[in-house]
């Protein structure tokens, strides 16, 4: 259980930090930095950990049944409309808007998923759980309103070009995003068992499972961001941003924001065997609250408040409290499901 808790808690790190980077790229485009950080993200980082990591990689594959790969394929391509969203989100609204909103909306949903593979806990664990994700969804709109406050703020102020309602599509695709990532907790929880034993009759260590299983779920998404971000720099004439002299710059960059969303889920998969039946919800829970407290403290380091009013601030402040208020309780209740 301890273990399980520290990598759930190592993950929501990585993945706090992992948009961090983009912040400092030059003279791209939106497309151009995404689609190039999905591109070795969810292609080039599998391919190198899955055959470098895993013994008996692609007999590991080929074990699994048609439907279990469907079910994750299904899930993957959803996660990758979700994550893609994100990106798109956090370019509107900003590092800690964004994972707040996005990350508090996977919460919501993705700690209920697991239900629906493994089936609903005894009734008073089930009323816990639906509690605690009660105050985590008013967490979340404590942030959406934070976030409305400090457009309000920088617009009085005049440091803003942008405009209410690129706030509210921000937070609308924030919200959107969160909903099609919770794709993720569905696709570890029901490709995990197969993968798990098919790693173990190849007798690799325990965490590598994890690999496996981000393996299939990356790919998947990938089949929908590569083609999306292809058509999107091809009808902005945006190839041409890629000869600048920052390229190498941003190509580390974007390499560390890749590393870092893998590695992260890679641990949290081992995070949740670890929790074992409590991983895939409590497990994600403290995965992802954790996440966002690590990208509201480094949006305020890097300014993203500077200009906010101490109201909006409050509001930001009371959204992650009620989070991580809402994620113990989830973790109660599961506690009793045990």
């Amino acid at each position: 259980m301890t273990i399980g808790i520290i990598s759930a808690i190592a993950a929501g790190i990585m993945l706090g930090l992992y948009a961090l980077p983009e912040k400092y790229a030059r003279d791209f485009e939106f497309e151009n930095t995404w689609g190039l950080m999905f591109l070795i993200n969810m292609f080039i980082v599998p391919v190198i950990a899955g055959f470098l990591l895993v013994d008996d990689f692609t007999a590991i594959l080929g074990s699994l049944s048609g439907e279990i790969l469907l079910k994750m394929g299904i899930a993957g391509i959803l996660w990758g409309i979700g994550v893609m969203l994100w990106g798109k989100a956090i370019n509107y609204i900003g590092l800690s808007l964004g994972f707040s909103i996005f990350i508090g909306t996977v919460i919501l949903v993705g700690s209920l998923l697991p239900f629906i593979v493994d089936g609903l806990p005894p009734q008073g664990a089930f009323l816990t759980i639906l509690v605690g994700i009660f105050i985590v969804l008013i967490g979340v709109i404590a942030n959406g309103r934070a976030g409305v406050a400090r457009q309000k703020d920088e617009q009085e102020q005049a440091l803003s070009t942008r405009s209410d309602a690129a706030m509210s599509t921000g937070i609308a695709i924030a919200i959107g995003g969160g909903l099609l990532a919770t794709g993720f907790s569905y696709a570890n929880a029901a490709g995990r068992p197969a993968i798990h034993a098919a790693s173990q009759a190849a007798g690799n260590p325990e965490w590598v499972t994890a690999v496996v299983v981000m393996f299939v779920i990356y790919l998947a998404g990938g089949l929908f961001v590569a083609p999306y971000f292809y058509y999107q720099l091809s009808k902005k004439n945006y190839w041409g941003k890629f000869k600048s002299p920052a390229l190498g710059r941003n190509i580390g960059l974007t390499t560390i924001m890749a590393v870092l969303n893998f590695a992260a889920s890679v641990t949290f998969a081992y995070a949740a065997f670890q929790l074992g039946q409590a991983g895939n919800t409590v497990g994600y829970a403290i995965f992802n609250t954790v996440s966002v407290a690590v990208a509201i403290v480094t949006g305020l380091i890097t300014g993203e408040w500077i200009s906010a009013s101490g109201r909006a601030k409050g509001l930001l402040y009371a959204g992650l409290i009620a989070m991580i208020l809402g994620v113990v309780v989830i973790a109660w209740g599961n506690s009793l499901a045990v």
